[in-house]
């Protein structure tokens, strides 16, 4: 794949007559630079002069630089891996630890790769991505690092013994790949291959088997999918006694076709394309995207469903119910976590987090609630290693807890005990007495009721006044949960600002129906529930139009300029982050050939009537009153092109409307690639918020 797409050949004369400003596609084109130059430059004179910037910017940098932060780890054999960043190391440092020395206060870690002297002796502006290493000993790695953040990566070979990369191994050049060890000397991958092996979205459309030693040229095709498909893509489990491939593709964002290798074919599982599959050992799992029937019985949406492994290969259909989800309670889009004996449900109840034990035992499955924090959110990752014999951690696990007045806390469980570990503790980052969060309702314009989370500041009144965020995503079944945020804390609670975060429809707060309701032609209802969120926030005098603000990145990019140009009188600010705007050539654009699942296919023209209503590109009008708007974006996002972002502020520039723009060079779809940029990306945000709102 290119580094530095242009706008693509299909752009023609008469799609350039009318959009004069398609030549801020070209990535890298000098006078697109240029123009990302000046208005960066104009909104960091405007931002930076903010009272209180430059401090608000250094405590932001302190949170995210601080060293009692947790570190999340990996479990890999005898150790437990974490990426870490901090003052010193701004890029980052891949080290390893055991979990006895992670209990400790300040473990000692061994270092595995500096990023940081990498780079520099590299002379590349490297941004960790991930390390893939073969098991069951852990000894060589499959090292993904992208430059400036991209979703685009180099792939190479890593000796963990001799702490370098392997001089002749494997290695490959920078793209969307995806790589795994089928063995020590081979290597199941998917890459830019040449001509036509990549699909329209960008990603591996086929996968090859590569031996050691041979050119990448001379690998041998395992699968192919097609050019329209989102990817493809293989895995390898490696679990003694249960070693399995499974290859396939995504036909489209939501739709999956899966093969196991038997005998040097592909077999094709028979279960529903929409499906989540899974497995552990003999078992494999289906968690249901829509309704499955089967005989007499029908299996609803959001269920997780168990099946022995060889039974789903004979094409057996015996289903056991693990989970069925009711009004309020669903499964997490990845809501699974496995040990060697149970399975670990990370469920939403009421959009907060419940954690249950499912096992099976003398031929049923049993499930027990455990007892664990409430009502924030849960996360829960297994520390089972499948490859180790007799693992001594088969059923330990790790839990996360927070919630937005709670700092995050890392316990160490036993699935089957409710007795947990407290290994670590995030800091208190602001002062929480006298604040309080809570969950209210709005009702939507087809009277659905839309649940939201408002965190208000110590001393704050219902008369109006309140400077407010109003935050909302609504897409690809992702859930908006209880979270603590340092950052906030500082930012925009100490000076007495309220947050809110809603939970439209298009998330997967109520599970896989909550999602599907909001797609395609009926996206608009995502749009509606965020605007009935803040008219509640208003006929409450939480705040009012010219004190709130809204806030979205990426998808929530989309709906926050939607909902800008369709109720512009509702908010004082907009702040639209990586955002996808132009949704008549977002499929030509990097990766958004993949989101058409979600949107629909503007090429065609029943879709396009109903895309056209709310793409923002296309509604900005002269002559009416919007909030202030800040687009921010990063010139290395190769998932959202920042040509949305720099296209909707050149038009709005045009038409004289109020308008500030920053665009990160470096930092990829989450817009930084360092701590120090992410401090200044989020002063920046921040700042332009309170002068919007505040009044001040």
């Amino acid at each position: 794949m290119p580094t530095t797409p242009t706008a693509p050949a299909t752009a023609s004369a008469t799609a350039a007559a009318q959009d004069p400003y398609l030549w801020l596609e070209e990535v890298q084109g000098e006078r697109a630079l240029n123009w990302a130059r000046e208005r960066n430059a104009q909104s960091q004179s405007v931002l930076e002069a903010v009272p209180g910037f430059a401090d608000t910017k250094a405590k932001l940098l302190a949170v995210l630089d601080n060293k009692s932060q947790i570190p999340t780890i990996v479990r890999r054999g005898a150790y437990v891996e974490n990426f870490w960043r901090d003052a010193t190391n701004k890029r980052g440092l891949w080290r390893r630890t055991t979990l006895e020395e992670y209990r400790k206060a300040e473990p000692k870690w061994e270092t595995l790769i500096d990023l940081d002297a990498l780079a520099t002796a590299e002379k590349e502006n490297w941004v960790w991505s991930s390390a893939d290493c073969l098991a069951p000993d852990y000894t060589r790695c499959m090292v993904s690092l992208s430059r400036g953040g991209a979703d685009a990566t180099v792939v190479r070979e890593y000796d963990l013994v001799k702490r370098e990369f392997v001089a002749g191994g494997f290695s490959l050049p920078e793209a969307k790949s995806q790589v795994d060890w089928l063995d020590a000397d081979t290597l199941l991958v998917g890459t830019d291959f040449g001509p036509v092996s990549m699909t329209k979205s960008g990603y591996a459309r086929v996968i090859k088997q590569w031996k050691r030693g041979t050119p990448l040229a001379q690998a041998t095709v395992l699968f192919e999918g097609a050019e329209a498909d989102v990817s493809s893509f293989a895995t390898v489990d490696h679990t003694p006694g249960f070693k399995r491939v499974v290859v396939g593709h995504s036909t489209d964002f939501f739709n999956t076709e899966n093969f196991v290798l038997q005998g040097g074919k592909l077999v094709r599982l028979d279960i529903p394309s929409d499906a989540a599959l899974s497995w552990q050992r003999d078992w494999a799992f289906l968690q249901l995207k829509s309704d499955l029937v089967v005989g007499k019985t029908t299996y609803v949406s959001g269920s997780m469903l168990a099946i022995k492994w060889d039974a789903l290969l004979r094409g057996e259909r015996n289903f056991d119910v693990v989970f069925a989800p009711t009004a309020t309670r669903s499964l997490g889009r990845d809501g699974i976590a496995m040990t060697r004996d149970y399975l670990l449900l990370d469920i939403l109840d009421n959009v907060a987090g419940r954690l249950e034990e499912v096992r099976f035992d003398k031929g049923a499955w049993v499930r027990r609630t455990v007892d664990a924090p409430f009502p924030g959110k849960l996360g829960t990752k297994s520390l089972h290693d499948a490859s180790v014999k007799d693992d001594p951690l088969a059923n330990a696990y790790v839990l996360n807890y927070a919630d937005f007045l709670t700092p995050d806390s890392l316990y160490l469980g036993q699935a089957g005990s409710d007795k947990r570990e407290l290994l670590k503790s995030r800091p208190k980052f602001f002062e929480a007495d006298g604040m309080r969060a809570e969950q209210l309702f709005a009702t939507s314009k087809d009277g659905t009721r839309v649940p939201y989370f408002v965190v208000w500041p110590k001393g704050t009144k219902t008369d109006g006044s309140n400077p407010t965020i109003l935050y909302g995503y609504g897409g690809y079944q992702i859930s908006m949960q209880p979270s603590y945020s340092g950052l906030y804390g500082n930012a925009w609670f100490n000076k007495g600002g309220v947050l809110v975060v809603a939970n439209i429809r298009g998330g997967g707060e109520f599970g896989p129906q909550w999602h599907t309701s909001a797609t395609k032609a009926n996206k608009q209802r995502s749009y509606d529930d965020f605007a009935a969120v803040a008219e509640d926030l208003i006929a409450r005098k939480i705040t009012s139009p010219k004190h709130l603000g809204i806030y979205g990145g990426s998808n929530g990019g989309l709906l926050v300029g939607a909902v800008m140009v369709q109720r512009p009188e509702l908010f004082g600010a907009v702040l639209c982050a990586v955002p996808l705007l132009d949704m008549k050539r977002y499929h030509l654009l990097l990766a958004g050939n993949s989101w058409m699942a979600e949107y629909g296919d503007p090429d065609k023209a029943d879709e396009w009537a109903w895309i056209s209503k709310y793409s923002p590109y296309q509604n900005m009008k002269a002559g009416v009153k919007y909030p202030k708007v800040l687009f921010t974006t990063s010139t290395r996002d190769d998932r959202v092109h920042p040509a949305h972002a720099r296209k909707m502020a050149a038009r709005m520039l045009e038409q004289g409307h109020s308008v500030l723009y920053y665009e990160n060079i470096e930092g990829g779809h989450g817009g930084a690639a360092d701590n120090s940029q992410r401090a200044q990306l989020q002063a920046l945000q921040f700042a332009f918020m309170w002068k919007a709102l505040s009044g001040n």
